[in-house]
């Protein structure tokens, strides 16, 4: 099969203080003129997006609450307010929105709320019959089942009919990203690398039993609590499937974390291609740079295709298997998150990751998967 083509991608890389993130290919657009490249129009790329059907099990103690009016105002210090919520500030931009700091005035609480405006998002075609709402209300669904203390918690969703405004309030993690784009060279070290690691595969795993693929796993989307928990953010791209059949068509992820298989022809499978993110993102967390990146967005391809693996010799012998391993550019090789999580490295400090059975998987036990050493936000 030959290899996926980006030419009308093609933009210089720099290395943003050696982490090197680049923007996702695929879902940029220029505020929101609604230009996509022409293979999102494909429907073969949409082919496999499934919908979490409505009598999917839901893994929460308490259903999202969805609030069906929307009142704009401000209180009395000059500060606008959604509901009930007050703005404290912008916290960044997404790829179709921005998210903003808020705080509640009825708990006291401060959340993270993503918005949109519906009349933009419907006017961008991501494929010939779906548009960019179709993605949001995809993210929405997907995250309505999902209770996990290693994945962000969607909290409400605001959307009046009456309005051209959709908000998704979400769980606000007041930390930081696993490694920092902006800071110098150099990784996080060994002992944070692993135990960040350990959240992220039990998040993972809890994803992928739920037949739930991320689709863009990377330090970015991935926050640590005050307590230093790990928690995976951002499902703008994830996909849900059935049946065991996770087979998906052309990443629309971050290029330096797309897997080989993902770079040619024309499917891949997306949880082994989650794998591939984890390890780019340990390799990350270790060496403080991205092990596959070029001057061009075709060359990071390339690279990542055709270039060995470089793990330098002075990196621990386990952390070097486990890296091989999860960065194996046959995907039928590659290791799983099961094997991961109870590899020597992962291991040697807090034992393998116990995974219990979870809240819709099994009624009778009602235990949650954890992950080792993961604490709640009150630090128990």
């Amino acid at each position: 099969m030959s290899r996926m083509m980006l030419a009308d991608f093609d933009r210089d890389v720099g290395c943003c203080s050696c982490l090197g993130f680049l923007r996702m290919a695929g879902r940029e657009m220029d505020s929101f003129t609604g230009e996509h490249p022409d293979f999102l129009l494909d429907e073969g790329y949409r082919k496999r997006t499934v919908f979490p059907a409505k009598d999917r099990a839901i893994c929460r103690d308490k259903p999202v609450k969805e609030t069906a009016h929307l009142t704009r105002s401000e209180d009395s210090d000059g500060y606008k307010m959604v509901n009930e919520y007050v703005r404290q500030g912008t916290i960044g931009r997404g790829s179709y929105g921005k998210v903003v700091l808020y705080r509640s005035i009825n708990d006291g609480m401060q959340y993270a709320i993503k918005a949109f405006y519906k009349s933009r998002l419907s006017k961008v075609r991501v494929s010939s019959s779906e548009t960019a709402m179709t993605d949001v209300h995809r993210e929405v669904s997907i995250m309505k089942l999902l209770e996990h203390p290693n994945i962000i918690n969607l909290v409400e969703v605001i959307d009046d009919p009456e309005s051209d405004h959709f908000y998704m309030v979400l769980e606000y993690v007041e930390g930081k990203w696993i490694c920092d784009a902006s800071g110098a060279c150099g990784g996080i070290g060994e002992y944070t690398a692993r135990r960040y690691l350990r959240d992220i595969i039990a998040g993972l795993i809890y994803l992928h039993a739920h037949d739930i693929v991320h689709g863009d796993i990377k330090p970015e989307n991935l926050l640590v609590t005050r307590n230093g928990t790990v928690k995976i953010g951002d499902f703008s791209v994830s996909q849900a499937f059935e049946d065991g059949n996770d087979e998906l068509w052309r990443s629309p992820g971050t290029p330096v974390f797309t897997a080989p298989e993902c770079c040619i022809g024309l499917s891949y499978h997306g949880k082994v291609a989650d794998v591939w993110a984890l390890g780019v993102t340990l390799y990350c967390m270790i060496l403080g740079y991205c092990p596959f990146i070029g001057d061009s967005l075709q060359d990071t391809y390339d690279k990542i295709v055709d270039t060995p693996l470089y793990i330098p010799e002075e990196v621990d012998p386990e952390l070097k298997d486990l890296l091989q391993g999860l960065l194996s550019k046959d995907p039928s090789q590659r290791l799983t998150l099961e094997s991961a999580a109870k590899h020597p490295w992962v291991i040697r400090e807090g034992g393998p990751i116990p995974i219990g059975s979870c809240r819709c998987k099994s009624e009778s036990t009602r235990e949650e998967y954890t992950s080792a050493g993961a604490k709640n936000d009150n630090g128990t």
